[in-house]
């Protein structure tokens, strides 16, 4: 229940009966207080998804804990051999309230392991739900920018390397064509204009996850990030790029791999020619 229709109501009812009259701009610093304290009460949670991930685990934790802005962490866990989710759970004893797990028994992809995470933040009741990297490549400083982004209008908000120019760190030269000109491809194919189609650093508004029939996401890797971009765009969401600095993990062992590139090259074409075949609800 919304706080504001509720508390105003009475408030009229005592003002009117104990003052006689209550000025406007008595009624709009009401309101907007009231609004304020709404806002204050969503909640926010960060997925990360880890897989052999002990060397970062606990520093992107803390990192997002020391932004002090009430943010909760869900890790989903795929039975890392390292003891990745030991020292979550470890964790969780002095952040009992706002760092969870999920365990999995098995590495199953990124893309089902986002699926369940968001599945977990709805029953659970977030408000703003957000997609990072375990590995520093996503700065947690950033959340606080993508958050604002959804406050201000937005639906999705992307971390975004190439809205404004190429802002990528150590990563090879070849590797930061291939991303580039992956996402001109996508854009070419499917029409979206997202300069970033395969970024994994975004927030969700709620409404996004609601509507999006997660069954039907069918990609693990790259293509999952264009999937979930694609069928948010198609069902009318305002997707917004807020520019960050990508930089390429130091610790740790990338997950990325030929097969899943292969994924999403192909994968593009059969999103655009599956969306001919299906309805997407548009949002109003």
């Amino acid at each position: 229940m919304q706080l504001v229709p509720l508390l105003h109501s009475n408030f009229k009812r005592l003002s009117s009966k104990n003052l006689g009259y209550r000025n406007d701009w008595q009624n709009v610093f009401f309101i907007s207080f009231v609004e304020n304290k709404n806002k204050e009460m969503e909640k926010a949670v960060v997925i990360i998804p880890t897989y052999n991930e002990k060397e970062n685990i606990r520093a992107i934790i803390e990192a997002v804990m020391n932004l002090d802005k009430g943010y909760h962490v869900l890790v989903v866990e795929d039975n890392s051999p390292d003891g990745t989710a030991q020292i979550v759970k470890e964790m969780m004893k002095t952040y009992t309230d706002s760092l969870h797990i999920l365990e999995r028994p098995g590495k199953q992809g990124l893309g089902t392991a986002y699926i369940a995470g968001f599945k977990w933040a709805i029953e659970n009741g977030y408000d703003y739900i957000f997609e990072m990297d375990a590995d520093f490549s996503h700065n947690p400083e950033d959340l606080v920018r993508l958050q604002q982004a959804v406050i201000d209008g937005a639906d999705l908000a992307i971390g975004s390397r190439y809205v404004n120019g190429v802002n990528v760190v150590n990563w090879p030269m070849g590797r930061v064509l291939m991303s580039y000109y992956a996402s001109a491809y996508v854009r070419f194919i499917t029409g979206m204009k997202v300069r970033d189609t395969t970024a994994g650093f975004k927030c969700y508004r709620r409404k996004v996850l609601e509507t999006i029939d997660l069954d039907k996401i069918k990609f693990k890797g790259y293509a999952f990030q264009i999937e979930m971009k694609f069928t948010t765009w198609k069902h009318g969401f305002k997707i917004v790029e807020v520019p960050i600095i990508f930089t390429d993990r130091t610790q740790g062992t990338s997950k990325m791999s030929g097969g899943i590139f292969s994924e999403a090259v192909m994968g593009v074409i059969e999103l655009k020619v599956g969306s001919w075949f299906r309805e997407y609800e548009k949002v109003k």
